[in-house]
């Protein structure tokens, strides 16, 4: 594995991991789904303009389009659209943790549709960091009566499937120009799945004045560098490591939430972290 992408990997898990509990504060002057959607428009703003300034801004060539589909309708629009409808109703740590256990999908999808060999040291890795991510959902402290609750965690759920199908596409079909030159119409595709979804849900909805420095540091610098290098990283490594490193976002979640809006954090926690941390580690060795 070059280190160039553990790198891409580790920058993804900083800003992922922060942007949670940044985004569950936010919430409280802002409507989940035009939060949603400021966070995919403004990310493709800026990435419009940046390419823009350095003449590079090009319409996708045909070789391009099932990346630019796949990260925006599944990755960004639904991935977005389906967490941030959660976030009003479960911890942001705990949907750190679901919607980033793309373990569940992406290793079994890689070994079905890209015929990717899977080392005995990775599939213990896999297994390692699904016991920390069940540790850490704490599913027996969960009230599973609870409509909204099931209805939140299966929205995490197809989350994460989406996320993975994404990433599945992108290997089997890799786009000619650099990621990078891509993004802008990434983030738009993305913004056109949010917008009908905030106007029909959140009519009277929209984002007050005490979000929007939350919407600014998410929309115009975690975003964009984030989406870039959990697209590159996931394009790049092995998909048990790429899929067991993802889960590092829920570890720095969980800690974000109790940090900054004072979640509790337990024993599972610890215990939870440490078997992620574990799994990463032999799914890098393997």
């Amino acid at each position: 594995m070059n280190p160039r992408d553990l790198r891409l990997l580790a920058i993804a898990v900083l800003l992922f991991g922060g942007v949670w509990p940044i985004t569950k504060d936010a919430l409280r002057d802002a409507t989940p789904a035009w939060f949603a959607v400021s966070r995919a428009g403004l990310a493709a703003l800026l990435t419009a303009l940046v390419l823009l300034a350095m003449a590079r801004l090009r319409w996708p060539g045909r070789r391009d389009w099932p990346t630019v589909l796949a990260v925006g309708f599944l990755q960004l629009g639904a991935f977005f659209a389906l967490t941030h409808l959660a976030l009003a109703v479960l911890p942001a740590g705990r949907i750190a943790v679901l919607s980033n256990v793309t373990i569940f999908w992406l290793v079994p999808l890689s070994v079905l549709v890209l015929g990717e060999r899977v080392s005995a040291w990775r599939w213990a890795a896999a297994g390692m960091g699904l016991a920390g991510a069940v540790v850490l959902i704490g599913p027996w402290a969960v009230d599973w009566a609870d409509p909204g609750v099931l209805a939140g965690n299966a929205m995490l759920m197809a989350a994460a499937l989406g996320w993975s199908i994404a990433i599945v596409i992108t290997r089997r079909l890799p786009p000619t120009r650099p990621m990078m030159e891509l993004l802008p119409f990434c983030f738009a595709a993305g913004t056109l799945v949010l917008l009908p979804l905030a106007l029909i849900r959140e009519p009277h909805g929209g984002i007050g004045p005490g979000a929007w420095p939350h919407a600014a540091f998410i929309g115009l610098l975690a975003a964009p560098i984030g989406t870039w290098s959990v697209i590159e990283a996931g394009r790049r490594l092995p998909s048990t490591v790429a899929s067991v490193g993802f889960m590092l976002v829920p570890v720095l979640g969980v800690a974000g939430g109790a940090l900054w809006l004072g979640e509790t954090v337990g024993w599972d926690v610890w215990l939870g972290g440490a078997l992620i941390a574990a799994s990463v580690a032999l799914a890098v060795r393997g």
